[in-house]
């Protein structure tokens, strides 16, 4: 799988090699869409609460008598049906996080990169060219890649950078949640499938080739292992 790299003003600097496993892939859209909805519900508070009728202030005596006032029997103005009364089946704070697990959402990851790279949303830039912080200069550049067309709505961006590019950030940073800045080890899913465009530079590209590739294969390796030792467990029972 190759990508096309490009200089800071939108011309083609050659093209880099990445691994297919990592952006060649058939996208996996049911993970995708698991570990998207995981994401999202670990993003979530889950401090709602409302109070039962045991929490409620007042309502300790019995409105009145049971028998003899032609009205309906209560107990308790606190009771769900009454105003001001608790809430039944009401919200309480949880925790909304799912378990899913790291195979999945690697699998998931390596899917929505091979998405935007299927669609020929992958841009590499060669070098930022960003020597002082200036947003104007954040916006010639945006436009320089395409990414920016006059008279168009904004297009979503997710740029990967890495901390070393202090000078970038910064020049980035003011234009608005239509532009995300990760760091490379925070790259996930979910930014990648809700941007429209997703910008490397060299530098991180090769560090997040390096990070997923070492983590695939420290996984491969491990899976091996736990395979080899429950087979020779087996044969150890068989021999038994």
């Amino acid at each position: 799988m190759k990508l096309d790299v490009r200089s800071a003003k939108g011309a083609g600097a050659g093209s880099v090699d990445v691994p297919d496993e990592l952006f060649g892939i058939t996208p996996n859209t049911a993970v995708m869409h698991q570990v998207v909805t995981a994401q999202l519900a670990a993003a979530r508070a889950g401090t709602h609460s409302t109070k039962t009728r045991a929490e409620v202030a007042g309502g300790g005596a019995k409105p009145w008598r049971q028998k003899g006032t032609g009205r309906a029997r209560q107990g308790s103005i606190r009771a769900p049906h009454w105003r001001g009364g608790g809430v039944a089946h009401g919200p309480k704070p949880r925790d909304y996080r799912q378990r899913t697990p790291k195979k999945m959402v690697r699998l998931a990851l390596r899917s929505a990169l091979s998405d935007r790279a299927a669609e020929s949303k992958v841009v590499v830039v060669d070098e930022w060219g960003i020597d002082v912080p200036r947003t104007k200069t954040a916006l010639e550049l945006l436009g320089s890649l395409g990414l920016r067309v006059k008279g168009e709505r904004d297009a979503r961006v997710l740029l990967v950078l890495d901390r070393s590019e202090e000078v970038v950030w910064k020049s980035f940073r003011n234009l608005g949640a239509r532009v995300q800045i990760v760091l490379p080890e925070e790259l996930n899913t979910y930014d990648v499938l809700v941007n429209d465009w997703l910008v490397f530079s060299s530098a991180t590209l090769a560090t997040t080739v390096a990070r997923l590739t070492t983590t695939e294969t420290a996984t491969d390796a491990a899976s091996e292992t736990a395979s080899e030792a429950s087979a020779e467990d087996a044969e150890e029972e068989v021999a038994e």
